[in-house]
């Protein structure tokens, strides 16, 4: 029943502190619903949702007009009449303010808080809110950067939009205002059961709070919502299907706290989602600080309320659980919560507060010491030294040298041998310390310089300062900072065991001494004191520690060595490049480095290449590259000079031919200008013009090739602007074309012979009919079994050319197979190859009868500037000896097999795999939306590339749906790289892009 309650006698605003539980209260759906009816007129079903201390149902409400969704909410009693006003005060002030949150709805009596009293007696307060429909963030797996991004926006609009407001009811104290963090953890940490996790809540908190009492009393404080996390606001999915957000809810913590306290818990909350990259994170400090500019102090603060946040979270849902055993809503939580205090955590302080003035562009806390500095090792400049290059550009790496355990050691054994030192560069991403392709970036960014010596060399002071004996070697602090010298250091350890000794600049403190004839010294340059400086750091931390640290080379008086810099190359690129050049990715990584199926980039970072169809044998093959390097440096012109290598090269490509019968070749430099070639000779072999191409297909830039090129991705027009002479037929796609199943082939036909007939009966006469023997471009689909004979005898039979284009599908790729048209059966009369046959070298092939060669010879003469020169020629032999002595075109058979057996699996608990297309290692994987209605899942296949590249693995769209993981990989693929892809895809499906 309803009771008018006075609640003006509640005049006080929640302390936490004085020990009032927060025990939900009781309240059934029926209650619910019963209450929604009297109090405000609203009838419907009732659904709880969830909550750690109110109760909250959403009530679905049939009406004229469709159904209404609004929001029954019970408040915690401990919780005052002036607190829930001020809650709508801020509602209606940021809905004016254009911003997406649920705003009070009248009683009946007009009031927006109300009382009830049930039958047994229980007091409620009770209000109403309209419903903000959206899927919430928190059981997303995976956040992308934008998705980061917007929420750090949306924290940073609603502080933006809360400043100046003033309000006494917000002058609570609530165990969620961070400035009561220290309290609060004391106070509840005995309700955490397991020892040690309580024994690293006490030290990381009272670490956390030390670090805060430095500035707590310079940060800004005004209102602000306390608990904008993935679990408060809400979103609507995208075209991707990915929850983009746009509305916050329950501002049930909104009090007054310190501004930076919104941003700390919005950061906490995403770490929960990429608790393994928590410098991911960061995307939304920027989004935040370009609406609200955080201050030094707020900076330095930042992440330890981002612990703070994470501690308290977890004794409350302790505390919780132990006061209310049966809320599921927090029990759900705990293992949540403590995900996100161990990520948090696990960032040494300092680091954490460099990453984020790195993120903010902000200039460094600690800057670097000026000198001059005495060189450290003169040895360096009186015996001479060679610096050791370990980029990824380093020629001393080739032919996956960088892959050998001992592979530094080795190479400064080597230049010891033609110099007195060596030095590997601080600063430098070392390939030496890259892997395999995995999910997780490796630690290859040097924060040391390491030195070798051949003799014995003095170590001088590059400063004044302390010198202390550490574990492994020395360090020096002074007001230039701290350097450290670790390795065959020789120091008098007696005047050092007390705390250490001064020493002024340029004096000496101790010795290298050779070691097996080698003295190695690691030395880093902290600039401040108590900063531990790792020897290496994962690239994404790198801008973090250079905050951090300075450059040895400084302090041993030699230059230092440059980096890459990705976004200038990116703006290079942009300033001299089409629009129309495509290019992969938003954030595209920059490649300098191939080997095997591996691409790496600039920071060391390999990934596994699925894409790269055109290097057939693999990246940076040593015999490839031999073999080339020798004919360049004897001969390379053109093919009309008489030279052997063109010979020795087109008798070994015909070695392959699929029929005696093919027995002529015509080298060029592409797969465009084979196919051009192959339709220009169908047209002077036959003296007709027209040619029939399949729909869906890509077959080159040229004029020509791209008149016959109809997919439309590629040309969105490409059905609407074909030239007279091009006649389009449908696409023989049995998955998702005109038609499916059993028959579907002879249907297909049927249509093809329904076609010619029309041209007959209109005088027209086809020169030719050019398709792909397997569907490359709609991503390895597989034609019907007979399509392909049935098609060429009807077009032999009008006197036509059959050309086959083997560009992308052919020459060993399909295991079993050397050619598409085995697979089909069948003879071409003409077969334009490229991409793989010279690996990525400029070279391509049109291989026919002899007859319809020299057809060509009524135009004139032809040759190829590129093509068929002796350095292409050789660059074919290379190809094809590699292929044969490694067992490449097995290899594809066998772990192409594999790699489609275990996609299959995948697709069986991953409802998105709509089919797996191609053989060999030439394979589709079809995104679905639907498996009933085949909707293509195409936005969300862009966005899985964009993660699966995240993930180590580069992966690209096909089909003109855009809706095809085209994995078309070096032919070297190994059994491990596809478990990798294979783990990486199922990832990226269950968790999100």
């Amino acid at each position: 029943m309803h009771h008018a309650r006075d609640w003006d006698e509640l005049t006080t605003v929640f302390d936490f502190f004085e020990g009032r539980t927060l025990v939900r209260p009781d309240v059934s759906t029926a209650e619910a619903e019963l209450i929604a009816a009297e109090l405000f007129g609203v009838s419907g079903e009732a659904r709880e949702l969830g909550s750690n201390q109110d109760r909250n149902f959403k009530i679905d409400s049939p009406g004229p007009q469709g159904v209404i969704s609004v929001l029954l909410k019970f408040d915690n009693s401990a919780f005052s009449e002036q607190e829930i006003r001020a809650q709508h005060q801020v509602l209606q002030r940021l809905a004016e303010r254009g911003m997406k949150v649920p705003v009070p709805v009248a009683s009946r009596t007009g009031d927006t808080v109300c009382a009830w009293t049930t039958e047994d007696g229980r007091e409620l307060r009770v209000r109403m809110l309209t419903f903000i429909e959206g899927a919430s963030l928190v059981d997303q797996g995976y956040l992308s950067r934008a998705v980061i991004e917007r929420l750090g926006a949306l924290s940073g609009t609603v502080v933006h939009e809360l400043a100046g407001h003033r309000d006494e009811a917000l002058e609570r104290t609530l165990q969620w205002d961070l400035r009561n963090a220290t309290r609060v953890i004391e106070r509840l940490l005995p309700d955490v059961a397991d020892p040690l996790r309580r024994g690293r809540l006490e030290a990381v908190g009272s670490a956390a709070s030390a670090r805060l009492e430095l500035v707590d009393d310079r940060l800004p404080v005004q209102a602000i919502h306390g608990d904008l996390t993935d679990d408060n606001v809400i979103g609507t999915r995208d075209a991707a299907g990915r929850i983009v957000p746009d509305g916050i809810i329950d501002f049930g913590d909104l009090a007054y706290g310190w501004r930076v306290a919104e941003l700390a818990v919005t950061v906490a909350s995403i770490l929960h989602h990429r608790s393994d990259e928590p410098l991911a994170v960061f995307d939304a400090v920027r989004a935040f600080d370009r609406i609200v500019p955080l201050s030094d102090e707020e900076i330095g603060a930042l992440w330890p309320l981002v612990v703070l946040r994470g501690a308290v979270l977890v004794v409350s849902g302790e505390h919780q659980v132990r006061l209310e055993a049966s809320n599921e809503y927090a029990l759900e939580r705990m293992e949540h919560e403590w995900t996100v205090f161990e990520a948090a955590a696990g960032i040494d302080w300092d680091e954490a507060e460099a990453a984020i003035r790195a993120a903010l562009g902000r200039e460094p806390k600690h800057p670097l010491a000026a000198g001059p500095f005495h060189p450290m090792l003169p040895a360096l400049h009186s015996a001479g030294h060679r610096v050791i290059d370990l980029s990824v550009t380093s020629p001393l790496l080739h032919e996956g040298r960088w892959r050998q355990p001992d592979a530094e050691e080795h190479l400064a054994r080597a230049a010891l041998s033609e110099s007195p030192a060596a030095v590997f560069a601080y600063g430098q991403h070392r390939l030496t310390r890259s892997d395999r392709p995995a999910a997780a970036e490796p630690a290859t960014f040097a924060l040391v310089t390491e030195v070798f010596l051949r003799q014995e060399a003095v170590l001088e002071a590059p400063f004044d300062g302390v010198l202390r004996a550490v574990g492994g070697g020395v360090e020096l602090a002074g007001d230039a900072g701290v350097v450290r010298i670790e390795g065959d250091v020789a120091v008098d350890e007696t005047a050092l065991a007390d705390g250490g000794v001064m020493v002024a600049k340029g004096q000496g403190f101790g010795t290298l001494a050779p070691v097996d004839g080698l003295a190695r010294a690691t030395i880093s340059w902290a600039r401040a004191d108590g900063i531990r400086v790792q020897a290496f750091v994962v690239p994404s931390r790198a801008a973090a520690w250079a905050h951090l640290t300075g450059d040895p080379a400084e302090l041993l008086g030699i230059d230092r060595v440059a980096g890459f810099d990705p976004v200038a190359e990116h703006e290079r690129r942009e300033r001299v490049f089409s629009s129309a050049q495509e290019r992969y990715y938003e954030r595209p990584p920059q490649i300098e480095r191939g080997w095997r199926e591996w691409l790496v980039d600039t920071d060391g970072r390999a990934y596994l290449d699925m894409v790269n169809n055109v290097s057939g044998v693999g990246h940076g093959h040593p015999r490839l590259a031999e073999a080339v390097n020798r004919q360049l440096l004897t001969l390379n012109t053109n093919s009309r000079f008489l030279y052997r290598s063109l010979a020795d090269f087109t008798e070994r490509l015909l070695e392959h031919s699929p029929d005696p019968s093919l027995d002529t070749v015509l080298l060029v430099n592409s797969g465009t200008e084979a196919v051009d070639l192959a339709m220009r000779l169908a047209q002077l072999h036959t003296g007709r013009r027209d040619i029939m191409a399949m729909r869906e297909a890509y077959h080159g830039w040229s004029m020509a090739a791209d008149a016959v090129s109809t997919s439309a991705y590629d040309n969105p027009n490409a059905l609407l602007n074909r030239p007279d002479w091009v006649h389009v037929t449908d696409v023989a796609n049995t998955y998702r074309g005109k038609y499916r199943g059993a028959d579907a082939g002879e249907r297909y036909l049927e249509d093809f012979r329904a076609q010619l007939a029309e041209l007959d009966a209109s005088g027209v006469q086809l020169g030719g009919f050019i398709c792909e023997s397997i569907l490359g471009n709609a991503g390895g689909v597989l034609l019907p079994e007979g399509y392909l004979d049935a098609v060429y005898r009807e077009i032999r039979a009008r006197g036509g050319v059959c050309i086959a284009d083997e560009v992308q599908v052919g020459y060993g790729r399909l295991g079993d197979h050397f050619w598409g048209v085995q697979q089909q059966g069948v003879v071409p009369d003409v077969i334009a190859i490229a991409k793989a046959m010279g690996n990525a070298y400029p070279l391509g092939a049109v291989i026919t009868r002899r007859e319809i060669a020299e057809s060509l010879a009524r135009e004139g003469h032809f040759f190829s500037s590129a093509g068929g020169s002796p350095a292409s020629a050789m660059a074919g032999l290379a190809v094809l000896d590699v292929m044969r002595d490694e067992g490449l075109q097995q290899n594809a058979s066998e772990v192409g097999a594999y790699l489609i057996g275990e996609v299959e699996r995948l697709a069986r608990h991953q409802p998105m795999i709509g089919a797996v297309h191609g053989m060999g290692l030439y394979v589709g994987i079809e995104l679905v939306r639907d498996r009933d209605t085949l909707e293509p899942a195409k936005e969300e296949t862009a966005r899985i590339c964009e993660r699966l590249l995240e993930l180590g693995v580069i992966m690209q769209a096909t089909s003109e749906r855009q809706n095809v993981l085209k994995v078309k990989p070096p032919l070297c693929l190994d059994r491990e790289s596809v478990d990798h892809f294979v783990a990486m895809l199922d990832r990226v499906l269950t968790e999100g892009w």
